[in-house]
């Protein structure tokens, strides 16, 4: 009994020895990191070098761009390096959160979650963007000063022809949001054929709609510089049209990532938040539409 028991004891202090050095070996000799579990369902990104590069290159885009303006030498220079800099980031960048989402699996129901509020707060922040340059639109046209005429459009502007190419635009856009919608359903009802027919359709209408823009810019009877109206027209519609430009890229990246199927009939946030900011271009476009075309149209007649 005496026996057995000694035994058993030995055995226990073997043990308890035996843990506490493979507990040692553990946390000195081994990646511990790698084996430290967490206890919540969030993803918490790893370290990047990419958000100081792109503040980087954005801070030599934008000192570029002011040097070229004040034709300072190795200005244009600066300002093509910024840009190059910048779009290798938005690669590189995007490159990793499209892996760390499709192949990774970190974006959980809960990750998908925070993406969508931050997706809202984004639209919400471009809506304001905009009501600054509504702002300025209605500040003008509603009390024209008298160095303009006391008029709007001031006497000197003759404005763009509401039912030509501005109006073509419109159905344009309208129809390329009824067919981002259409491969909205598609990819939910896991059509994938449906889904790339249909956007498809909508890249070929927002190049249509980019290009009757530029034509309607090179053949405008007047430009950025002619008083507060151009500038007011040129500054509104432009960064529409750049907005425009912007998802159209959003729409093809989704485009390519759709045939290589990267997204479900469930985990699609990539494609849903390029169609939720393509509905928030088309609404943006109606308000010019009415009231940067139609109605400066109408006043002025």
């Amino acid at each position: 009994m005496i026996n057995k028991y000694l035994t058993n004891f030995k055995n226990t202090k073997i043990e308890k020895k035996y843990l506490v050095k493979n507990s040692f070996n553990k946390l000195f000799f081994k990646k511990q990191f790698k084996y430290l579990k967490t206890y919540h369902p969030y993803h918490l990104v790893d370290p990047s070098p990419w958000p100081v590069t792109g503040a980087f290159a954005a801070f030599m885009l934008t000192t570029g761009l002011v040097s070229y303006m004040h034709k300072f030498s190795g200005g244009l220079l600066l300002l093509q390096t910024g840009f190059t800099l910048i779009l290798y980031v938005m690669y590189i960048w995007w490159r990793d959160v499209i892996r760390e989402a499709t192949f990774e699996d970190q974006h959980n129901i809960v990750v998908q979650k925070g993406l969508r509020l931050g997706m809202i707060l984004f639209i919400v922040s471009e809506i304001m963007f905009f009501f600054g340059f509504f702002w300025a639109f209605f500040h003008s046209s509603l009390t024209p000063v008298p160095s303009i005429g006391g008029v709007w459009p001031p006497k000197a502007i003759a404005t763009v022809d509401t039912f030509t190419i501005p109006l073509t635009n419109t159905f344009i856009l309208l129809s390329s949001g009824a067919t981002v919608t259409w491969a909205h359903h598609a990819i939910v009802a896991r059509a994938k054929k449906q889904t790339l027919v249909a956007l498809i359709f909508t890249l070929i209408l927002a190049i249509l709609f980019t290009g009757l823009q530029g034509f309607e810019y090179v053949n405008a009877p007047f430009n950025i510089s002619d008083g507060v109206y151009g500038s007011c027209f040129y500054m509104a519609t432009g960064f529409h049209g750049f907005h425009v430009f912007i998802g159209t890229i959003a729409l093809f990246c989704s485009f390519i990532r759709i045939i290589f199927n990267h997204f479900t009939d469930k985990h699609h946030f990539g494609f849903e938040s390029a169609i939720w900011y393509w509905h928030f271009v088309d609404v943006v476009w109606l308000f010019l539409f009415i009231t940067v075309y139609w109605w400066s149209g109408t006043t002025e007649s």
